[in-house]
């Protein structure tokens, strides 16, 4: 394992060009659940009548708000969550001119807690909240103070995550976004993610750079495509790595 920390070093230190991407696995050392882990949210029976991926679509909002905001605030929404050694090893590297983006799957806001400015949120995220009438922005901390459905204090409608849910399209701003930066990137950095979920996870294809390094405790599609695989916690991984540089 040391060997694989000090080539991923070494490819640090030649790069200039970095993009990340990740998924799920990058905040669990923050507390945060892997939705499809065998401890993840999805393993878990919340509901007699609804699953989990039924409970976060577009539909389940829209025809049971109240439940849907129940299951919400309960299994997707983490106030507490900290940073862990990925988020700062990235922003710390996006101080020092290598790293030119973060492409990430998850909702909770970390990497820019840690520091990092450029990021492309694919799915959202729970930090923003908006009225699904007059548009109004409410920030997590409100919404997580409100009692049932949360109703907008200027017009009375609805206040809805600013999440994908299951039903709903990425936002071509961001999905175009991330586009851009994996095509130009020479190191592309794949870190906890099942790459399963789609249409996020082919946009790795875009990547025609030198190096792909592949950080993640389980095998995906991109294992043979990668010039390092790294079957670690990414959380210590990249930590070690940038402070190896």
């Amino acid at each position: 394992m040391a060997s694989d920390i000090s080539k991923l070093t070494n490819i640090l230190r030649e790069s200039d060009n970095i993009v990340f991407f990740g998924g799920a696995g990058v905040s669990t050392a923050s507390g945060i659940p892997d939705f499809r882990s065998a401890g993840g949210i999805y393993s878990q029976k919340l509901n007699a009548t609804f699953t989990p991926e039924e409970m976060v679509s577009h539909s389940f909002f829209v025809n049971h708000t109240e439940e849907f905001y129940r299951f919400y605030r309960d299994k997707m929404v983490y106030p507490k969550a900290e940073p862990n050694g990925c988020h700062i090893a990235l922003a710390k590297l996006e101080k020092m001119g290598k790293v030119k983006a973060v492409v990430t799957q998850n909702i909770d806001g970390l990497h820019q807690k840690a520091g990092s400015e450029i990021v492309f949120e694919l799915h959202g995220s729970v930090k923003r909240n908006y009225c699904t009438k007059c548009g109004a922005f409410y920030d997590d901390e409100w919404v997580m103070a409100q009692l049932g459905v949360p109703k907008c204090e200027k017009c009375g409608a609805i206040v809805k995550p600013d999440v994908v849910l299951y039903e709903e399209a990425l936002d071509p701003a961001q999905i175009n976004g991330a586009v851009d930066a994996i095509s130009k990137a020479d190191t592309l950095i794949v870190g906890g993610t099942s790459l399963i979920v789609y249409p996020a996870a082919g946009l790795i294809n875009y990547f025609r750079g030198k190096h792909l390094v592949e950080i993640n405790k389980s095998a995906t599609s991109a294992d043979s495509k990668a010039e390092l695989v790294i079957r670690d916690d990414i959380a210590k991984v990249m930590a070690e790595a940038v402070e190896n540089m």
